[in-house]
């Protein structure tokens, strides 16, 4: 073959598989553009009509590839609506395709239409929108046929509770056991003694024994301190002749001590002798050359100064006579009257300290809530009790009386007159009552066998009656329109008069308030009584009234 034939040939096998390439690539493009569809996007409302503050349900729903990135719109993009919550995605898969489907919960709290807007939905980096929809939102209506509109009532002034005076009276209690704790232990205990309390506590003789002791074990004269070793010295003996001997020794000089020490010896009130006079006097010269005169004797001879004081004072205590039984008596008398005396002082102190305490407690707490309301805290007053106790919110009878009441009313055993059978077909009755405070709360309800309106009048009428029956004497009356709080219109009779305490011949002024309501068919009372001067009686009946409600028709 020659070179020419195998050129041509090599050029076209080069141009066959270029044309090959290229017919590759077109087919692969091809192929591509067929597998990658666009995504779907939908979106609805499950209403477009919705009252103010109720919820609708807006879905938006994206079918796509099961590569392709979708990002849903977030946070308030929804306005003027508002969004609720944002539920989590719910996906599909199917092949190579997904569906994916988020919900929203929207709202709005005023009236009108309002545009919901479109939402743009992100997928691989490309927006689609949805939809935008007209959404109603329609208010709220209000039956003012049923139910009638009032003025709204002014500020009420509210008295100060008085719930928290036995938290105060407690608190105060409290401070005075830590005080007459603090008496007892300051004052009354048996405190443990000092050193120093012990010694002071022995008797005379060996408490300067003891004394001595100590001196002889002291560094007064290691430190060369003679002027304070001998002032110690003498005042110990001194101390013990002023306390044992019942001289004045303290105060005296020298000369004037060994005077009387030697009076007290010639007249037989102490058995001495004449060489413990004397070594005595030489001892004490000793020391006021020491203390004034600057002088310094030998150690020796201090030494020797403090054993032959402890011998004076031995020598002086055997020659003192034994004190008489009658002396002792007196002494042991004279000992227990100031004791007693001491005793009286403490508890006067003592006594002093917690009444102070207490009147300081009570004119604090009497300042805050008041003397009055203090004292009938502490007296336990019956309708004070009532007051702060903790009331109960109940209804009675048929139809039903609803009122609050500081105490449950108890049903009542009530028996229809024969000839009043025909015309009542149910009575009941519940009441409490205090009859030395002539408190009484108490309702009734009754049902007529024929739909006919009550005689509020005559049965006003009758309870007056009842009230002279009992003994009550100038009862005035009054009567006005009585409005519970929804509204219900009955007739308030109300007075005072002088009423018979029960179970005795005296007669106490005292108010009372009669509640009638009624209708085709039922009557209602409501009877409250109590004393006239009770002030906390008058909260609670006013109480009452702001609570009761009854049915305006059966």
């Amino acid at each position: 073959m020659s070179m020419k034939n195998l050129v041509v040939k090599k050029a076209m096998c080069i141009l066959w598989f270029r044309r090959f390439i290229v017919l590759g690539l077109f087919f692969a493009i091809g192929i591509k553009g067929y597998s990658q569809t666009d995504p779907e996007i939908r979106s609805k409302v499950d209403t477009t009509f919705i009252k103010i503050g109720e919820q609708l349900k807006f879905t938006i729903t994206v079918e796509a590839d099961s590569t392709d990135q979708v990002i849903f719109p977030e946070g308030q993009t929804f306005s003027p609506l508002e969004t609720v919550e944002a539920f989590a995605t719910d996906t599909m898969r199917k092949k190579d395709r997904m569906t994916l489907q988020k919900i929203y919960a929207l709202t709005q709290f005023d009236s009108g239409a309002y545009k919901l807007p479109s939402q743009r939905i992100e997928i691989n980096g490309k927006g689609y929108f949805t939809d935008s929809l007209e959404i109603s939102v329609a208010t709220v209506p209000v039956d003012t046929v049923a139910q009638k509109m009032y003025d709204i009532k002014g500020l009420m002034q509210v008295p100060r509770s008085n719930s928290e005076i036995w938290k105060v009276l407690m608190y105060v209690l409290l401070g005075l056991l830590v005080l007459a704790g603090g008496i007892y232990w300051f004052l009354f205990r048996k405190k443990p003694l000092t050193e120093e309390e012990k010694i002071a506590s022995l008797p005379p003789y060996d408490r300067a024994l003891l004394e001595l002791k100590k001196l002889e074990n002291s560094k007064y004269l290691i430190q060369d301190e003679y002027k304070q070793y001998y002032t110690e010295l003498t005042g110990i003996v001194r101390a013990y002749l002023e306390e044992d001997v019942h001289v004045t020794a303290l105060e005296s000089t020298t000369d004037e001590l060994i005077t009387k020490l030697e009076l007290l010896k010639d007249a037989g009130e102490l058995k001495i002798d004449n060489d413990t006079l004397y070594q005595f006097k030489r001892i004490l010269q000793t020391a006021d050359l020491v203390k004034f005169a600057k002088s310094k004797p030998a150690t020796t001879v201090a030494e020797q100064d403090r054993k032959s004081i402890e011998q004076i004072v031995i020598k002086t205590h055997e020659a003192l006579p034994e004190p008489t039984e009658e002396e002792l008596l007196e002494q042991e008398a004279y000992q227990e009257i100031l004791a007693k005396k001491a005793y009286r002082k403490k508890w006067i102190l003592a006594g002093s300290i917690a009444l102070g305490a207490l009147l300081m407690a009570m004119a604090g707490v009497s300042a805050y809530f008041g003397p009055k309301i203090v004292w009938d805290t502490v007296t336990q007053n019956p309708t004070k009790k009532l007051l702060d106790s903790e009331w109960v919110a109940s209804s009675y009878g048929y139809p039903p009386i609803n009122l609050e009441t500081p105490e449950v009313l108890v049903r009542q055993k009530n028996t229809i007159p024969a000839e009043a059978k025909a015309q009542i077909a149910d009575l009941q009755t519940f009441s409490y009552e205090n009859k030395s405070k002539l408190f009484s709360i108490a309702t009734t309800s009754m049902t007529f066998t024929q739909s006919a309106e009550p005689e509020l009048d005559k049965t006003i009428d009758d309870l007056i009656k009842n009230f002279e029956r009992k003994g009550a004497k100038n009862i005035t009356t009054k009567q006005e329109e009585f409005t519970t709080l929804t509204g219900v219109k009955g007739i308030k009779t109300y007075g005072s008069g002088q009423f018979k305490v029960p179970d005795s011949d005296r007669s106490i002024k005292a108010n009372y308030i009669i509640l009638s309501f009624g209708g085709k068919g039922f009557q209602q009372q409501v009877l409250l009584t109590w004393e006239g001067n009770d002030v906390y009686a008058q909260e609670i009946v006013d109480r009452i009234l702001s609570t009761v409600e009854v049915k305006a028709q059966v």
